[in-house]
């Protein structure tokens, strides 16, 4: 049986882990080195995959990949017709702010999931009362 998830993570989080220059490095660094039982989704690994493409290049991007692949304990959670409505209502509630889909996504699985951790540096993440775990 895998760890219980106590924790969402966003995809600041991933790229400030992986990313020395982030200012969040340090932070996520020593969150990453132990972690307790963590999900994400496919649209945070695809946001990220993005973000390295147009950062850097190819081979960053698939390095990006490799390390989702062989981070234990993360759970990569798909995402459904389900999920992309309870998504959608969360976007049309929150109109007012600039939350992504993927935000509305993650946003709706803390919601489903009862997990009450968002690692994320996105203050968006933190919306619906989540504690979002910055450092600060």
């Amino acid at each position: 049986m895998g760890k219980r998830i106590e924790a969402y993570v966003d995809t600041s989080a991933l790229i400030a882990f992986v990313d020395r220059s982030d200012t969040h490095h340090p932070l996520f660094r020593r969150l990453f080195s132990e972690p307790p039982g963590i999900i994400t989704t496919t649209l945070v690994v695809a946001e990220g995959h993005a973000w390295f493409l147009r950062r850097y290049d190819r081979t960053r991007a698939l390095q990006f990949l490799s390390m989702i692949e062989d981070m234990k304990p993360l759970k990569v959670a798909t995402v459904g017709a389900a999920e992309q409505a309870g998504a959608a209502r969360l976007l049309r509630r929150y109109s007012d702010q600039d939350l992504t889909l993927t935000d509305a996504v993650g946003l709706h699985l803390m919601h489903e999931q009862n997990i009450r951790s968002c690692w994320s540096t996105d203050f968006h993440l933190g919306l619906t009362g989540v504690s979002l775990v910055t450092g600060k």
